[in-house]
């Protein structure tokens, strides 16, 4: 058989890691899953009440800004939406073992709602650089705690009938989110180092 001059084209482990906008659909949907357990997974930690406060201090609200640091904000919002779901069907995914509409209609249910605007927002923020390091990171992080705390703090008010008491209490959640937000930067920081794959929605330069 004569030879028809092309080569056969070799496929390397480096072209698959560095095509992140060609993923198939079974694989987003398996980051998705993977981070909501995850979420769950911090569950296990139990809250803690500060000053008399309503509203616990978890470690789990770490999980959805790290969702939206490392998937983006389309595969990291749907992993909260899914946590969020999953929990208000009644499993018992949050810390303290609880589950199913009540934790969302009493004070801390602002903030567990704002959890999938936190994942929107930081996945939106760090979407924008090809790269993300640590100063993107900071303020993408530091911005979806701003919007967790955007629709937390009304909630809690209007769950108490005083927004300023609430608005004074949340300031006890302030140190513990600052080495939450600063943690999940560094973590998100070396997984994309580890792996340079932007997150959906990323916008990289026009290649030449």
């Amino acid at each position: 058989m004569a030879p028809t001059g092309r080569q056969p084209r070799t496929i390397r482990l480096g072209d698959a890691v560095s095509a992140p906008r060609q993923t198939a659909p079974a694989a987003d949907l398996a980051r998705t899953v993977v981070f909501a357990a995850f979420i769950a997974v911090l569950g296990l930690f139990p809250g803690f009440y500060l000053a008399g406060a309503a509203v616990p201090v978890v470690l789990q609200n770490a999980g959805p800004l790290l969702a939206g640091s490392v998937l983006g904000a389309r595969r990291g919002t749907a992993s909260v939406l899914l946590f969020v779901a999953l929990t208000a069907i009644g499993l018992p995914l949050l810390s303290g073992g609880r589950g199913g509409i009540a934790p969302f209609i009493g004070p801390s249910g602002g903030f567990l709602l704002g959890w999938i605007l936190s994942a929107l927002v930081v996945g939106l923020i760090v979407g924008r650089s090809a790269k993300p390091g640590i100063a993107v990171l900071l303020l993408a992080n530091l911005a979806g705690v701003a919007a967790d705390y955007l629709i937390g703090i009304p909630y809690w008010g209007l769950m108490i009938g005083d927004l300023p008491s609430a608005a004074v209490q949340s300031l006890v959640f302030l140190p513990g989110d600052a080495v939450k937000l600063v943690a999940v930067s560094l973590i998100a920081v070396a997984v994309h180092r580890a792996a340079p794959q932007a997150p959906a929605g990323t916008r990289r330069p026009a290649e030449s």
